[in-house]
C-alpha cells in the first residue's frame, strides 16, 4: 500500500531550536527509516514564506517539497482570524494523512486523516510564563487542533497526563514518543575541539556551570544565578541561549548580585558547537519550571555531562535515576546539588557514566519508526472502519 503523508516543515527552516529541531530530526529519521512491509509512505513537505528559489534537496527519493511564498503570520490570519476554509492540500495536492508537528492543524479537505504534536501545555498549566496574548490564542486553537485530529502525539507522559487533565482527550487518542538524541552527540575529547568552543564563546579555561535554553521566566534562570551566588567555587556559571521574552530581570539579577564576573551569556550556541560545550563543562543544570520534554538534558547526558534537573513536569521521566533533581523554586537545594557536584569527582564520573546509558534509550531512529508504525496504524483505521 502506497500513501501520500503531509508534514508540516515550515519550523523547520525557519527556527533554529526548539520545534525547529524536532521537526528536522524525524524527517531526517523517516528518510533513514524507509518503508514497512505492505506499507510504502511518500512525503510531501510543505514550508510556508519561501521563495522560487528554495533550494534545500529532499531528504530521501520518497520526499518533495511543497512550498508558498505567504508567511505563516498571513496563512494564520487565513485560517485561525478569518476562518476561511482553504486547506493546506491546495498547496500540497490531495492527501491521505498530514502530520502538524507545532501545536496547531491547518485546514484539510473531508475525509483526510491528521496527526497533531503536543509538545506542552505550558500556556495552560503556566499561563504567567507565556508571552501575554499568546495563551489564549494558544489555548483556542490547540485544544481546537486536539479535537480534530485522528491521533495526538504526546512527547513525553508528562504532556500525555496534561492532554488528559486539562483539555479531557481520551487516553487511547494519546500516543506518547520521545524525543531523541543524534549521534554526534557524544563525549568530544580532542582538546583542540574544546579549547576552539570555549574560545568561540568567550570562555577561559576554568570550570564552569552550563545551562542551556532561551533567556525567559519558564527557563528559571533568576533563581538559578541566585542559587550560583550561595556556591563557594572558583567555577563561572554560564546561561547560554537567545534572548526570550521578559528577560531584563535576570540580566539584573546578575547586576544586583554582583556576579559580572562569575555569570556568562554568551547567546545562542550553534547545535554543532553544543556536543563540544557539553563535554567542556564540569556539570549542566537545567532548573526549568515547566518542560514537556526537556531536549537539553537529554543531549548533555550523552555528551558525559553530569546533569541537575528540575523534578517537574517531564524532566524526571527523561533524567531517571542518572542525575540529581531538585525543586526549582528551592535556591538553597539547586546550591546544595551544584555544590556536591563541583566538589566530589567520584559522583560527577558515576552520573557521566549512567547519564550516557539512559540517553542510549532515546534515539530519533526509534522515534521514527514509532511514527511510521502510528502513521499506518492511522490509515488501517480509517480503511477498517
Amino acid at each position: 500500500m502506497t500513501v501520500t503523508i503531509g508534514i508540516d516543515y515550515t519550523a523547520a527552516v525557519h527556527q533554529s531550536a526548539g520545534i525547529g529541531r524536532y521537526t528536522r530530526e524525524i524527517v531526517k529519521g523517516l528518510a533513514r527509516f524507509g518503508a514497512l512491509p505492505s506499507f510504502t509512505p511518500c512525503y510531501r513537505l510543505f514550508v510556508a514564506d519561501v521563495g522560487k528559489d528554495f533550494g534545500l534537496p529532499p531528504p530521501a527519493a520518497n520526499f518533495t517539497w511543497r512550498t508558498t511564498r505567504f508567511t505563516e503570520r498571513w496563512l494564520a490570519r487565513l485560517w485561525y482570524r478569518l476562518r476561511l476554509p482553504v486547506s493546506i492540500e491546495s498547496w500540497t495536492g490531495p492527501l491521505d494523512l498530514f502530520h502538524a508537528p507545532d501545536f496547531i492543524l491547518p485546514p484539510l479537505r473531508r475525509g483526510t486523516r491528521s496527526i497533531v504534536t503536543i509538545h506542552d501545555l505550558s500556556f495552560v498549566r503556566e499561563p504567567d510564563l507565556v508571552m501575554p496574548g499568546m495563551d489564549r490564542h494558544l489555548n483556542k486553537w490547540v485544544l481546537w487542533s486536539v479535537q480534530q485530529a485522528s491521533r495526538v502525539i504526546a512527547v513525553s507522559e508528562a504532556t500525555r497526563q496534561d492532554l488528559i487533565e486539562l483539555y479531557q482527550t481520551p487516553p487511547e487518542k494519546i500516543s506518547v514518543l520521545y524525543h531523541g538524541v543524534g549521534p554526534e552527540f557524544k563525549p568530544i575529547r580532542e582538546t583542540a575541539c574544546l579549547k576552539a568552543v570555549r574560545q568561540k564563546y568567550g570562555l577561559n579555561d576554568q570550570p564552569f556551570v552550563l545551562s542551556v535554553g532561551t533567556i525567559q521566566p519558564r527557563k528559571n534562570y533568576q533563581r538559578l544565578i541566585q542559587a550560583f551566588a550561595k556556591v563557594d567555587t572558583k567555577a563561572i556559571l554560564v546561561i547560554a541561549g537567545g534572548a526570550g521574552w521578559k528577560n531584563k530581570a535576570i540580566f539584573d539579577e546578575v547586576k544586583t548580585l554582583g556576579l559580572q564576573e562569575r555569570v556568562r551569556f554568551p547567546g545562542f550556541v550553534a547545535e554543532a558547537d553544543l556536543p563540544a560545550l557539553y563535554s567542556a563543562a564540569t556539570l549542566v543544570i537545567y532548573p526549568s519550571l515547566y518542560e514537556g520534554f526537556g531536549l537539553p538534558v537529554l543531549e548533555a547526558m550523552a555528551c558525559g555531562a553530569p546533569v541537575i534537573a528540575s523534578n517537574r513536569s517531564s524532566l524526571p521521566e527523561v533524567v531517571g535515576e542518572a542525575g540529581l533533581l531538585i525543586d526549582p523554586y528551592d535556591t538553597d537545594s539547586m546550591a546544595t546539588a551544584m555544590g556536591q557536584l563541583l566538589e566530589d569527582g567520584s559522583l560527577r564520573a558515576s552520573l557521566a557514566q549512567a547519564g550516557q546509558t539512559r540517553a542510549g534509550q532515546f534515539t530519533w531512529s526509534k522515534t521514527a519508526a514509532e511514527l511510521v508504525n502510528l502513521y499506518k496504524k492511522i490509515i488501517e483505521e480509517e480503511i477498517d472502519g
